[in-house]
C-alpha cells in the first residue's frame, strides 16, 4: 500500500480531488510552492518539501526538489536490500507516488511576443528529473503526468490497495513520451532563435493529435491526424468547420494542396482540387466570377472535389456551388445566407479559415517519409524572379501573355510532376499532371483545353528535353510558352518556337512536385 505521495503541478486540474482521495486512504502528501498552498487552502494536510529536504526553496523556486532526500526516496528499489538499508541509514523515507506536470513552456512560447528570458524561466528542471526517476523505478513507484490518469490510479488503489505493474509501466511510458515532447519543443524554440541550424545533425519533431480518422488513404489503412505546435495560422489544422461530417485522410491532404496553391494569389481566386492536383483555377474581379471561371475550366473533374476561395463566399456564389456535388468548401468567411444555402446539402463540409492568405513562415519544413528514413527540405516558397526571365525567341510575349505566364506557373508549381498547365485570361484551360513524360502531360492538358487552347499560354514545371511539346502547342493554337530552360536541347525548342511564331521565356527555376 502506498504511504507517501509527492505532488507538484502547474496544471491544477483535478489535483484537489486526487489529493483528498489519497489523504482519505492514509497517504501522506508532500508538496511544493503553489501546489502546497492550493492543497492546504482546501483543507488537505501537506508536508512542505523543505521539511523533507531540510533546506529552504531558493533561487526564486529554481531549487526545491533537487535533493537526495527526494530522489533517494523515489529511486530506491524496494526489493534491493542494500538500497533499503542505505536510505534507512540516511534517514530517507520512500516516496511511492509521484504526481507532476511541468512548467507551461508550450503555453508560454505560444503567447504573442514572448521574450526569451520568460521562455527560459518556463523550462522545468526539477519536474522532468523527478518524473524520469519515478518512471525508471516504475515497479515500485507510481508516476502520473497526465490528469486524465488520476481516476485510473484512484480506482486501482480503492479496489486492490495497490497499482498493477501493467498500469505502472504504461504510466512510466507516458512520462518519457511527455518529457521527450517537452524537450523537443524547447530544442525547436531555441533552434529557431539561433536561426542557422535549420538542418541539425539530429532532428527531433513533435506533433499533437487532432483526431483519430475513420481510415487512411484506403479503408484498410488506419490513420491519425497530428498537428504541429505553434504553426497553425492559415492552414487546415486551424480551420473552423461549420457543417458536414468529419474530414477524412484524403480530404485533409487535398485541402492542404488547395490552400498551398491558393496562397500564391492576391486577386479574388478560386482553386478546385481533385486527388491532390488542381483541376480548375481562376482569378476574377470578384469571387463569383472567379468561381464561374474555375468551374468552366473543368466542369467534369470539379465534381466531388475541393473548392478553396480567398474571399468571402456570398449567396450568389453559394447558389452556383450547390448546383454540383463538392466534398469541401474552404473560405475566409461566409455570408449568413451563403452558410444557409450550402448547409442544405448534407454531405458537404464547410470550413472557415480566417487567415487563409497567410504564407507559411520561413524555415517551414517540407517532409516526405520513406521506408527507414525522412526526406526534409525547405518549403518551396518561390515562383521565379521576373528580373531573371530570359526572352529566348524572336517573338516576345505581350503584357497579357506575361500575366498569364505568371498565373499558369503558379498552377503548375502545385501540380504533380511531370506537369503542364495551360491558361488564358487568368483561367486554367487544361492541366496535365503527374505523367511519366512531358509530352504526355502536354497532350492531356491540350485535350482538356480543346478549342480554349487557341491564344492561350503553356507552362511547364521543368525544361523540355525535346521540341515535341512545342509541336503539340503549335497544333493546339498556343501562342506563348513559359518553362525553366536548362535542357541540353534547349536550342531545338527555341528554333521550333521561332519556326511557329511562338513566344517562349525561360525562368531558370524548376518546380518539380512529387
Amino acid at each position: 500500500m502506498a504511504k507517501r505521495a509527492l505532488i507538484s503541478v502547474s496544471d491544477k486540474t483535478g489535483i484537489v480531488e486526487l489529493a483528498k482521495e489519497l489523504d482519505s486512504i492514509g497517504v501522506e502528501i508532500i508538496s511544493t510552492g503553489g501546489t502546497a498552498k492550493v492543497l492546504s487552502d482546501n483543507g488537505i494536510k501537506v508536508i512542505n518539501i523543505s521539511d523533507i529536504t531540510g533546506f529552504p526553496e531558493c533561487l526564486d523556486g529554481r531549487v526545491k526538489t533537487l535533493h537526495p532526500n527526494v530522489h533517494g526516496g523515489i529511486l530506491a528499489m524496494r526489493n534491493n536490500e542494500e538500497h533499503i538499508k542505505q536510505i534507512k541509514d540516511l534517514g530517507i523515507d520512500p516516496i511511492d507516488i509521484v504526481v507532476i506536470n511541468l512548467y507551461p513552456f508550450k503555453e508560454t512560447i505560444l503567447k504573442g511576443n514572448v521574450q526569451l528570458e520568460e521562455a527560459i524561466e518556463n523550462i522545468d528542471i526539477g519536474g522532468p528529473t523527478m518524473l524520469r526517476a519515478a518512471a525508471k523505478n516504475y515497479q515500485d513507484v507510481v508516476v502520473v503526468v497526465d490528469p486524465s490518469d488520476y481516476s485510473i490510479v484512484l480506482n486501482e488503489l480503492k479496489s486492490s490497495k495497490e497499482i498493477s505493474v501493467k498500469t505502472k509501466f504504461k504510466l512510466a511510458y507516458k512520462v518519457f513520451e511527455h518529457t521527450s515532447h517537452y524537450d523537443t519543443l524547447i530544442a525547436k524554440y531555441l533552434r529557431d532563435k539561433i536561426g542557422e541550424e535549420q538542418f541539425p545533425q539530429t532532428l527531433s519533431l513533435t506533433f499533437e493529435k487532432v483526431q483519430d480518422m475513420r481510415y487512411g488513404e484506403n479503408p484498410h489503412q488506419k490513420a491519425v491526424f497530428y498537428k504541429e505546435i505553434g504553426a497553425n495560422i492559415g492552414n487546415i489544422t486551424s480551420a473552423k468547420q461549420h457543417h458536414g461530417k468529419e474530414l477524412s485522410y484524403n480530404n485533409i491532404n487535398d485541402a492542404n494542396g488547395a490552400l498551398e496553391l491558393l496562397k500564391e494569389f492576391d486577386q479574388p481566386t478560386v482553386v478546385a482540387v481533385k486527388h491532390a492536383n488542381p483541376c480548375g483555377v481562376a482569378s476574377g474581379k470578384d469571387i463569383y466570377e472567379a468561381y464561374i471561371k474555375t468551374y468552366e475550366a473543368d466542369p467534369v473533374s470539379i465534381f466531388g472535389g475541393i473548392i478553396a476561395a480567398n474571399r468571402e463566399i456570398d449567396e450568389k456564389t453559394a447558389e452556383e456551388i450547390n448546383k454540383i456535388f463538392v466534398e469541401i468548401v474552404i473560405a475566409p468567411s461566409y455570408s449568413q445566407g451563403a452558410l444557409e444555402i450550402l448547409s442544405k446539402k448534407k454531405n458537404i463540409r464547410i470550413l472557415e479559415l480566417d487567415n487563409i492568405a497567410t504564407k507559411l513562415p520561413e524555415g517551414t519544413y517540407d517532409m516526405k517519409k520513406v521506408a527507414g528514413g525522412l526526406l526534409v527540405q525547405n518549403y518551396n516558397n518561390q515562383l521565379f524572379d521576373m528580373d531573371d526571365i530570359k526572352y529566348v525567341t524572336d517573338k516576345k510575349p505581350t503584357k497579357e501573355e506575361l500575366e498569364d505566364m505568371v498565373f499558369a506557373m503558379k498552377v503548375v508549381k502545385h501540380t504533380k510532376s511531370n506537369g503542364i498547365a495551360i491558361a488564358k485570361d487568368k483561367q486554367s484551360v487544361g492541366i496535365g499532371p503527374g505523367q511519366l513524360n512531358r509530352i504526355m502531360a502536354a497532350k492531356i492538358a491540350i485535350e482538356y483545353g480543346g478549342e480554349k487552347c487557341k491564344g492561350a499560354i503553356l507552362a511547364s514545371d521543368a525544361f523540355f528535353p525535346f521540341p515535341d511539346c512545342v509541336e503539340a502547342a503549335y497544333k493546339a493554337g498556343i501562342t506563348a510558352i513559359i518553362q525553366p530552360g536548362g535542357a541540353l536541347k534547349d536550342q531545338e525548342s527555341i528554333d521550333a518556337c521561332n519556326k511557329y511564331g511562338i513566344a517562349m521565356v525561360f525562368t531558370g527555376m524548376r518546380h518539380f512536385k512529387h
